[in-house]
């Protein structure tokens, strides 16, 4: 009897105590390496009360954390695996939160003279030609399959390439790393690539070509799929990410003046 009154003690503390609510959330490493969760993530818990756990993985990764219901929503990028994600059932539906766009870090020396590229099919030819060393997340990651995608529009196939391209397996901050490290060429978002700080001898090459368009969507897990996900605190999660106020956060989110995302939620 002690031990249930001792239990019933506690439980009512911890109600008294008022803790968040929690809920999972997988989300992409070029988000996570930008640094505007660390801006978000406090603000979410003052506004709503609510602690927000990231499982900061790729967009593979991330989708298949959503299939199985291991998360209650999903902040990737990725459009065709996304739509697949909801064709399949195990997604509500998707909001387009924010974007910005992918861009060409190399050595600032340029060998292979991607600088002046008229697009970025060309400039992916000229680091094939030179045979240019080239880092790759090569993780199934949105960054990863975007940039298989750039390849293929090139008329180039990876699977053919000799060693100077280099897949890693790796998050977008390892994939830089690495790349300063042996000094080549790699496609990172701009955002982590901004908030990065191991440049060494690397440099925004090119940008600017429409088609490194990078757009992220928040999708909340099917509870019909998986009954036991928290699509009720998804749902508060999405609005507040569709908000004013997270639109004024995400639009002043700089670093040295430079803003990371553009905020363009349909409110």
């Amino acid at each position: 009897m002690k031990r249930l009154i001792l239990a019933a003690a506690a439980t009512a503390a911890l109600a008294t105590a008022g803790l968040a609510e929690e809920m999972k959330m997988a989300v992409t490493t070029s988000f996570h390496n930008s640094g505007l969760a660390e801006v978000l993530l406090p603000e979410i818990k003052k506004d709503l009360d609510l602690d927000v756990h990231l499982l900061v993985v790729g967009t593979g990764q991330a989708i298949r954390l959503g299939e199985a219901g291991d998360v209650d929503a999903i902040l990737v990028h990725s459009k065709n695996a996304e739509e697949a994600f909801l064709a399949a059932g195990h997604g509500t539906h998707r909001r387009e939160i924010m974007y910005n766009d992918f861009v060409f870090i190399g050595p600032k020396e340029d060998a292979a003279s991607i600088a002046d590229a008229e697009d970025a099919a060309e400039a992916l030819k000229r680091i094939a030609n030179a045979e240019a060393s080239f880092v790759s997340r090569g993780d199934d990651s949105g960054t990863h399959k975007k940039e298989l995608n750039l390849w293929a529009s090139a008329g180039l196939n990876t699977e053919a390439f000799g060693p100077w391209y280099r897949a890693v397996g790796a998050g977008m901050g390892a994939a830089l790393n690495t790349a300063s490290g042996m000094d080549g060429y790699i496609m990172s978002d701009r955002a982590s690539w901004l908030n990065f700080g191991n440049k060494g001898g690397l440099a925004l090459l090119f940008a600017g070509d429409p088609v490194l368009f990078n757009q992220y969507a928040f999708i909340p897990v099917n509870p019909q799929m998986h009954s036991h996900v928290k699509d009720g605190l998804a749902t508060r999660l999405e609005e507040w990410l569709v908000s004013d106020k997270a639109k004024m956060l995400i639009n002043t989110y700089m670093i040295n003046g430079e803003a990371l995302f553009v905020f363009n939620a349909e409110q």
